[in-house]
């Protein structure tokens, strides 16, 4: 088998599971097709995915779906107030019986981490993540405990009720490589919910149709797909537009050019390519940069949004004209 001829059955094995996820996913969340797409981006990427929208529109919904479509280990953390830093990282315990410290993992020793209203635990608690999200890895009592792979925080958090809650810090939000709002259904899917919810439960009904390991397999094929320098040079001509401008006093950090570039590997990949468009770099930008920028206090009291600052910069940036090489 030649190497064109392997690269075509691996993008058939992406958009065969891929597929297969897709379709149990949308037995539970109807009329959103592009936050599931959103979603699996994010998770061949081996990134991870932040949920904001208002209550009640499927957040919690959409990752519990994703979880339980995926044969491998799901813990779920509901983030409080009193919730502390070992509850999130775990917990050095001493044995009466060994007088010895034995350790006891926390909630992010899973494969899938659903974190539900995270903006609820204290800063000092959610600093606990930052480790696991960029390393993959967790240190208690200077002993460094490394996580299975795939490894994915989805974290949910409502942008309107601000009562009790803290902001998520700039440095966390940068470690989320996509944020997605759920947004409220089209009538006709709303009466289609209506009809398969008010009897059954479909999330209960949900059945892994992959596992851990195939996923892996996945994330090694998006890792192999072709990025051209010119592509590259693209991506990182629209972050740096986000450094100059002044209607932005925080732009798009390194981290981000690579998430959003590893975000178009996968997003090419589930679309059957083996190589990354221009087209994949706009069309990423906004989920994956939106979050991570701050607007100015002119940009806020002219009323630009960041979104309308970000599509402004994307359009004001020339497209290259991609070839493979």
């Amino acid at each position: 088998m030649d190497i064109a001829t392997a690269g075509a059955a691996d993008l058939e094995t992406v958009a065969r599971v891929v597929g297969r996820i897709r379709t149990n996913i949308e037995r539970v969340i109807e009329g959103k097709p592009d936050v599931v797409t959103s979603t699996l981006v994010v998770l061949l990427a081996e990134g991870h995915l932040l949920i904001e929208d208002v209550p009640g529109v499927g957040k919690t919904m959409l990752s519990k779906a994703l979880a339980r479509s995926i044969d491998c280990s799901v813990r779920r953390i509901q983030f409080t107030p009193d919730l502390l830093p070992s509850d999130v990282t775990g917990v050095s315990v001493f044995n009466q019986n060994t007088r010895e410290f034995e350790f006891r993992p926390g909630g992010v020793f899973a494969n899938i981490v659903v974190g539900d209203e995270i903006n609820r635990a204290s800063p000092k608690t959610q600093s606990a993540l930052l480790e696991c999200m960029e390393e993959r890895q967790v240190t208690v009592d200077n002993t460094t405990y490394a996580l299975e792979a795939p490894f994915m925080v989805i974290a949910t958090q409502n942008p309107i009720e601000m009562e009790g809650t803290y902001a998520l810090p700039e440095a966390q939000r940068d470690r989320f490589m996509a944020r997605v709002s759920m947004g409220y259904p089209v009538e006709a899917a709303e009466i289609a919910m209506l009809a398969s919810h008010t009897h059954s439960r479909p999330l209960d009904d949900l059945e892994a149709v992959t596992d851990a390991g195939e996923i892996r397999k996945l994330c090694s094929i998006v890792a192999q797909v072709h990025v051209a320098p010119s592509v590259q040079q693209y991506a990182v001509a629209i972050a740096g537009a986000t450094r100059r401008t002044d209607d932005l006093v925080l732009g798009a950090s390194p981290r981000a050019t690579l998430h959003l570039v590893r975000a178009a590997k996968a997003y090419a990949a589930i679309h059957g390519r083996e190589y990354v468009l221009p087209d994949d770099i706009s069309l990423l930008a906004r989920p994956v940069l939106t979050h991570r920028l701050l607007p100015s206090v002119e940009a806020t009291m002219s009323g630009r949004s960041v979104a309308t600052v970000l599509e402004t910069l994307v359009g004001s940036v020339p497209v290259p004209a991609a070839r493979r090489a």
